[in-house]
């Protein structure tokens, strides 16, 4: 298993950190941004046509975004406890390299919702 480093290069366009995610670090998935069989996503599409990387560079909040915010989301969230939303925020507000060294120092692909 690959060990976890912050890279900005790893941080996906809905806020999660691939460079912790078990499938990266085993060599199973290159991380969203790389991936290109990753078609099914709706938000690195939706990115990837507006030229962003990840959602905090959008006008938009997050939580108003149909994309975003649906219902596997919420499941998502409910089931690995993940406060999404905080990860765009933290990026918005101290930039992708930065929550990647955070991520890293957590050892967690996302935040935890309290």
């Amino acid at each position: 298993m690959k060990p976890i480093i912050a890279d900005s290069r790893y941080v996906a366009a809905c806020g999660l950190y691939c460079g912790a995610c078990r499938k990266y670090l085993n060599d199973k998935c290159p991380g969203c941004r790389q991936n290109e069989k990753a078609t099914w996503c709706r938000v690195r599409s939706c990115c990837l046509e507006k030229g962003f990387k990840t959602c905090a560079e959008c006008s938009q909040v997050v939580t108003d975004c149909k994309l975003y915010s649906n219902w596997v989301s919420r499941v998502f969230a409910f089931v690995f406890n993940s406060d999404r939303p905080a990860c765009i925020r933290f990026i918005k507000d101290q930039g992708e390299q930065a929550f990647a060294e955070e991520m890293t120092k957590r050892q967690c692909q996302t935040m935890k919702r309290r």
